[in-house]
């Protein structure tokens, strides 16, 4: 390992270096959202996507399709679309395998059978009331030691009970026969204006991790167009206190918290994927600094370390074909710098992943208008040595 870690150190990704893309599925219909896990027990990497009516596993590396859930009518209250628009992956019941969720009108998941890719898996409700759920996320919300999952709620009061609203939800005693889960409102009423992607982190240093959200606002959605996080209080079922970031931020999607320049400080880094511009926020006192104010809707987001030196970089892509896929490399201080790897390469979801076991983290991407999943492949240990 120490060997292996040294000759990475030794051949840093190359600037210009191609990033290959490799096409899992192209669709008639968008795409919102693929997660990546290695269902079968090969050592490959298998992917989940919902397009065209269905959710369908993807078996690496040839990626057949194996339909595991058709929506249709009596599934629940809410009629559903024909995809996701957001998707993350949970062990709910326990059993050491990745089961699914999804955001479609209702949050459900689906039960991954013994039999993995040997049909349908089982469909069941996690919420039906909360609505405009674009962004699902796991972690342990009140460090009990189980993994909740925080989902917002950011349709309005003529469409919700619980509107403009941030969620956390516990994991029911028995998930299989629970008609729902357990729901924490710690943000009722207090993100308005089209509420999209959350971080989780802890912020202030107190020990409880916190929560933090962007919305996209506009003409159509009042009150947006902001950044910011809630402080977790001592009793997390209870209400949180909203701390602004930033306003008048035009199509404001994501935040992700994360020590970028390695002074111990929380920041975080964000875009606004509904309008113009990657940037982030230097904490403790959350100076905003912009990155890239040229990118056009940068809707997808995440954080890892692209190159191996050991800090975290950033990458994006914009939602619809019309402009640029990129990561943002760090110095380590902060200092971010622009790698274009791909155009035209629309993305509503994407995350740093490493596809093919190589120990570098490729680009895995739902790509919304492009209508297809694509992952794009790291050339940092490809590159001639």
């Amino acid at each position: 390992m120490r060997n292996s870690y040294l000759l990475i150190l030794a051949f840093p990704l190359a600037v210009g270096a191609q990033w290959n893309k490799h096409v899992i599925v192209e669709s008639p219909g968008m795409i919102n959202s693929a997660v990546a896990a290695d269902w079968n027990g090969d050592g490959r990497m298998d992917v989940i996507a919902s397009l065209d009516d269905k959710v369908i596993l993807f078996e690496g590396p040839e990626w057949g399709a194996h339909t595991l859930h058709v929506f249709g009518s009596g599934q629940s209250r809410n009629k559903p679309r024909s995809a996701c628009i957001h998707s993350c992956l949970m062990d709910v019941d326990g059993d050491g395998d990745q089961d699914f969720i999804g955001s479609n009108n209702t949050v459900f998941w689906l039960e991954c059978p013994a039999k993995r890719l040997g049909g349908p898996w089982k469909y069941r409700t996690v919420d039906d009331e909360i609505l405009g759920t674009h962004c699902l996320i796991t972690a342990d919300v009140n460090q009990d030691g189980q993994i909740d999952l925080i989902a917002n709620s950011g349709r309005t009061a003529e469409k919700t009970s619980i509107p403009n609203s941030l969620t956390w939800l516990q994991v029911p005693q028995n998930p299989h026969s629970a008609e729902c889960w357990i729901r924490h409102v710690f943000a009722r009423g207090d993100a308005p204006g089209a509420s999209h992607y959350t971080g989780f982190g802890d912020v202030n240093g107190d020990g409880r991790p916190d929560i933090s959200c962007a919305a996209k606002g506009g003409d159509a959605f009042p009150g947006g167009e902001w950044f910011a996080w809630w402080e977790q209080p001592k009793d997390p079922t209870q209400a949180w206190e909203k701390h602004l970031l930033a306003v008048n931020q035009p199509g404001a999607t994501n935040i992700m918290p994360a020590d970028l320049d390695g002074d111990g400080h929380t920041d975080y880094f964000a875009t606004r994927g509904h309008g113009q511009g990657v940037l982030w926020f230097k904490g403790p006192k959350f100076v905003q600094i912009e990155i890239d104010p040229e990118i056009i809707f940068p809707h997808s987001l995440d954080l890892g370390d692209l190159d191996n030196d050991g800090d975290l970089d950033a990458v994006t892509s914009s939602k619809d074909p019309v402009d640029v896929t990129a990561w943002y490399e760090n110095n380590g201080k902060g200092k971010f710098t622009r790698r274009v790897i791909a155009a035209k390469q629309g993305s509503y979801d994407t995350r740093a992943i490493d596809m093919d076991g190589d120990g570098d983290k490729d680009i895995l991407i739902a790509g919304h208008t492009s209508n297809n999943v694509v992952w794009l492949e790291n050339p940092l240990n490809n590159q001639e040595r």
